[in-house]
């Protein structure tokens, strides 16, 4: 069989792409390493409940083409996420809003709630050596997270909300993280507990394996098989590093199947077999456990644990993303993990090393003759869902408008 693309990822970036490529009418062929569909959104049904087997995820824009685009593979329903926090035998609201603020200080008004963040977001940054003279502040940079973050939000949101739980997600103190890894910290003085401030949100009734398994209805897809893989057991010949056949094609000498192009979700780095280095991630550990006999475990999807002495970030109770009625539920346990090779990849961590990093691999990527990087993974970068979306239908429009 002849192909025009191998699709290397079975997630939303590959499936979006191999959707749009075959509507064009190029063969495609789908690899993925994992047995399962949907990448980082498969989710899987325990109990009647649609599982987020690697943490919540919840779909949300601003872009109505993306909404628009999404609902063609699934209905969505109406869930708002609104997580709340847990500090010691305190609860919280998030994101900080009026709600967090009255229960933190027993206030009732914005006014009142500014008062307080904007003094102690004074004392924060006359300790780090911002002075102010006639009203003109000096600036001083913050030399850290904990610097940066006390003088967006004051002490007391940060002692309780902030400082733990980011610890527990980078795995150092927060004297110790760049400050640059918090640009903003939304601060709302309204009693909104809507996370999200995109238009369009909701949770896809039914899960998100059946948006992916859509996405690639009639497109061959080969599950258990990483890229390196089905390289070496098909005797695949990768454009771009010597190896391309005379009509720069990706061959398959023991099989007779052909690829033109190659369209890459994995990790750059492995790519070019981590030849200048490893990009560094941060890594998930999920513990789940199915409560019968609980029909209603904590009351919300999510609720983050803020304390670092507490081993987990947050507990997802996932029947709670579709307003369940099971008699039963299934909570999961989320661990942030340090990542080597080998373990699943989730957050790039984009500090000065590795964004230099990153640039020579998309130097040599840029090189690489008919093959493009997409995706959180190939292109070192977080994305929400519809970003993803955005950015596959966009190397679609560019590369199939070019025939």
């Amino acid at each position: 069989m002849r192909y025009d693309y191998l699709i290397v990822g079975a997630g939303l970036f590959g499936a979006v792409f191999a959707h749009e490529a075959a509507a064009a009418g190029k063969k495609c062929l789908c690899i993925d390493k994992r047995e399962h569909l949907g990448g980082n959104i498969y989710t899987e049904e325990e109990k009647g409940i649609r599982v987020h087997k690697y943490g919540a995820h919840i779909f949300h824009t601003s872009d109505q083409k993306i909404w628009n685009y999404v609902n063609r593979f699934a209905e969505f329903n109406n869930f708002v996420n609104s997580p709340v926090a847990v500090y010691g035998e305190e609860l919280y609201n998030l994101p900080f809003n009026m709600n967090t603020f009255s229960r933190m200080w027993g206030i009732k008004t914005p006014a009142e709630a500014r008062e307080i963040i904007e003094r102690q977001k004074r004392e924060a940054r006359a300790a780090f050596g911002e002075t102010e003279t006639a009203g003109n502040p000096k600036t001083a940079e913050p030399a850290n997270l904990e610097e940066q973050a006390l003088s967006l939000v004051g002490r007391d949101v940060y002692e309780k909300l902030v400082k733990g739980y980011t610890e527990k997600q980078w795995g150092r103190s927060c004297s110790e993280l760049p400050a640059f890894i918090i640009r903003r910290l939304p601060v709302r003085f309204t009693y909104d507990n809507n996370y999200f401030t995109d238009r369009y949100q909701g949770i896809p009734v039914g899960g998100y394996t059946q948006i992916v398994e859509k996405l690639l209805e009639g497109i061959p897809v080969k599950l258990g098989v990483s890229f390196q893989e089905f390289v070496q057991s098909t005797g695949a010949k990768v454009p771009g590093r010597g190896s391309v056949n005379c009509s720069g094609e990706l061959e398959s000498t023991d099989r007779g199947d052909s690829f033109d192009k190659i369209v890459y979700t994995g990790m750059i780095d492995e790519y070019f077999d981590y030849c200048l280095g490893e990009l560094q991630y941060r890594s998930l550990r999920f513990e789940e456990e199915v409560l019968e006999g609980c029909d209603n475990y904590q009351g919300n999807a999510v609720v983050n644990y803020t304390e670092r002495d507490i081993p987990y970030t947050r507990i997802i109770e996932h029947k709670h993303f579709e307003f369940g009625t099971q008699p039963d539920t299934v909570i999961t346990r989320e661990y942030p993990a340090s990542w080597k090779r080998g373990d699943e990849p989730y957050y790039p961590i984009n500090d000065e090393r590795n964004s230099s990093l990153y640039s020579k691999y998309a130097e040599l990527a840029a090189k690489e003759k008919n093959v493009f990087f997409g995706g959180r993974l190939g292109q070192y970068k977080y994305y929400d869902m519809d970003k993803v979306i955005a950015e596959a239908l966009k190397l679609a429009e560019s590369e199939l408008n070019r025939d």
